[in-house]
């Protein structure tokens, strides 16, 4: 099934089931005001919001046009947000443009860090910063929901944890996060809020894409509506979700509406384009010695899909516009790392 959460002034927003075309939604809030509510009692409600799905789909339901512009995020805040960097392409590339290598254990031990989960937007939701120098950009990621998560789950049981998929736009403030990162502590004002895909699925409605752990299909990206990027998600994930979640559960339970990333999705092949700017800018430095394109500006627009073999869309678009003030000098103590990387 999919599901969507409405906007309604409420800070949870109204949990909606969506067609499978995404052409209508029905408010089922009979069975569950919210997803996190529905998620917390999931083997109860799930059954009762796929025959709602269904009567939907068959047209036994009329339910009402379904506009991703009025979408909140699907889960507007999560109990917990983990990303993390299972494309290795991606962590290999901004190494060595920074003159380093990638550690051998990077091939045997996922990345992973713990975001902030109390505010995600919505898929039209705009993109803010204070400024420009701060090099905001896009990263096209996968995401899972999971339901609650043993301690120590290992990675084949663990993909049976995964209830729902959608994709999110992790925003990354470039010239904020080495400098954080050089303090030995990890990231917190280079992520900002990230943006959620209008829809989450359940993995049964993603057959035959949905396999081993990976969704088997390319992630477009348009920035100003040209394709940037278009690269397998599936083909050069290093680690699938089933050993994500297994890695972050190895010390401690996750809590159902746990949300994990895959990491910006990245293939080796040039052809395949790029999920975010730091990568065309890094390969732009290692093929001929500068980085030349620029991080996100004012005005500008980004566009985050993945679409099955007809072309239909599988989650909605993500698809937001970049609200920036002139530019203006920041302090000092901000620290801003402009080389990038």
């Amino acid at each position: 099934m999919k599901l969507a959460t409405l906007k309604n002034g409420a800070r949870d927003g109204q949990l909606v089931v969506v067609s499978r075309d995404l052409s209508r939604h029905l408010a089922v809030s009979a069975i569950a005001a919210t997803l996190q509510q529905a998620l917390d009692d999931w083997t109860r409600i799930a059954p009762r919001l796929q025959a709602e799905y269904q009567a939907l789909n068959d047209g036994r339901r009329a339910g009402e046009p379904f506009d991703p512009a009025h979408c909140a995020a699907p889960l507007p805040r999560a109990y917990q947000w983990l990303d993390a960097s299972a494309y290795l392409n991606h962590v290999d590339l901004t190494r060595r443009a920074r003159g380093g290598e990638m550690p051998p254990s990077f091939l045997t031990d996922p990345l992973m860090y713990q975001g902030a989960s109390d505010d995600f937007m919505g898929p039209r939701d705009p993109i803010t910063a204070a400024s420009e120098d701060l090099g905001v950009d896009l990263e096209a990621e996968i995401v899972v929901i999971t339901n609650d998560v043993p301690l120590g789950v290992n990675a084949d049981d663990a993909l049976r944890h995964i209830v729902l998929l959608g994709l999110v736009n992790d925003v990354t403030l470039r010239n904020v996060v080495l400098p954080e990162l050089a303090k030995g502590f990890g990231f917190l004002q280079g992520k900002p809020a990230s943006a959620l895909s209008p829809v989450l699925v359940t993995p049964d409605e993603l057959q035959p894409y949905w396999r081993g752990g990976k969704l088997h299909r390319p992630m477009q990206v348009w920035l100003n509506d040209r394709l940037i990027g278009q690269p397998q998600a599936g083909e050069e994930m290093q680690f699938h979700f089933g050993e994500l979640i297994a890695h972050a559960a190895r010390t401690r339970r996750l809590g159902a509406g746990t949300l994990l990333g895959s990491g910006t999705i990245s293939n080796a092949s040039d052809a395949a384009g790029v999920c975010c700017l730091v990568e065309a800018r890094v390969r732009e430095k290692l093929r001929d010695g500068e980085m030349r394109t620029p991080f996100l500006k004012h005005g500008d627009r980004v566009r985050i899909g993945m679409r099955d073999d007809a072309g239909a869309s599988l989650f909605g678009d993500i698809d937001q516009e970049v609200e920036i003030p002139a530019t203006r000098p920041l302090p000092a103590t901000a620290a801003l790392e402009t080389a990038a990387a």
